[in-house]
């Protein structure tokens, strides 16, 4: 595990040739950086793909009492030190759901990191305190339902719409196993401290934002599709990539054709966008 000067944990694995263009890749909640193992073996031939434990998942555990107030932020601001340090910027960017938040902040925030960016499933956060403080609430209540009852939770995390179609994949068995390795007070905390609720609004700076950047979004993930359509009315630079028959993630349900869209997009000329 590495701690930042921040003393901020992250863990990474890399799988390619550091010679070759990197692709750093951003887990979601109840993940970790192994993940996309999948995807980065497909891309290994062509780039060097690094893919990060983001704190209180995976190895990137939490070794002390965490501050909420500012800690997303220190988050992005610690990511992107590391990232300097291990990647050789300007480099490719890939974050999927919490991944994706945390991704989309660190791309507005430290955009001179960044040839381009794939932001998976994800919103640049909730537009207004009111609507933090009661998603700060919902979280907390989600977070001793971790602590409480691990094993039920996953069961009722995954009931959820947005995950609908992927309770219908093959992998799905497999994938709701692998959420279990976890520990659930480090993912306890992680929500108290990035989730939705602790996040600043990030979109007023889309506007911003001159860093090549593709949204993807399943089709039958109406609410994402939505905000997709809403980032690219301000983020000129911008495309949205909806992905059909598929919910939230996407990149499990279809992994070819993510494959596919990542590829062309990270080839695509920049003027072509």
């Amino acid at each position: 595990m590495r701690k930042t000067s921040q003393q901020i944990p992250f863990h990474h694995t890399t799988l390619g040739n550091t010679s070759l263009p990197r692709i750093i890749f951003l887990h979601g909640f109840l993940g970790s950086g192994s993940d996309w193992l999948p995807i980065a073996r497909e891309l290994q031939e062509n780039y060097c793909c690094v893919m990060i434990d983001l704190p209180g998942h995976g190895e990137a555990l939490f070794h002390q009492t965490v501050n909420p107030d500012g800690f997303f932020e220190q988050t992005v601001d610690a990511l992107a030190e590391l990232v300097r340090t291990i990647a050789s910027p300007p480099c490719f960017l890939v974050g999927y759901s919490m991944g994706g938040r945390i991704a989309l902040a660190l791309l507005l925030r430290h955009p001179d990191l960044f040839a381009k960016a794939v932001i998976v499933s994800a919103s640049p956060g909730l537009r207004t305190e009111k609507e933090r403080i009661q998603r700060r609430e919902s979280d907390e209540g989600v977070a001793r339902k971790i602590e409480i009852n691990f094993e039920g939770f996953i069961k009722f995390w995954y009931e959820q719409p947005l995950f609908s179609t992927l309770k219908s994949h093959p992998l799905f068995k497999v994938i709701e196993s692998e959420r279990k390795i976890n520990d659930p007070h480090n993912l306890a905390t992680s929500l108290r401290v990035l989730g939705t609720g602790r996040q600043p609004s990030f979109w007023e700076l889309l506007k911003e934002n001159r860093v090549p950047t593709s949204f993807f979004a399943g089709e039958k993930d109406e609410r994402y599709v939505e905000i997709g359509r809403q980032m690219v009315k301000l983020c000129t630079c911008s495309v949205l990539e909806l992905f059909a028959l598929c919910g939230h993630t996407l990149q499990i349900e279809n992994r070819e054709l993510f494959l596919d869209r990542l590829q062309f997009f990270f080839n695509q000329q920049e003027e072509n966008l």
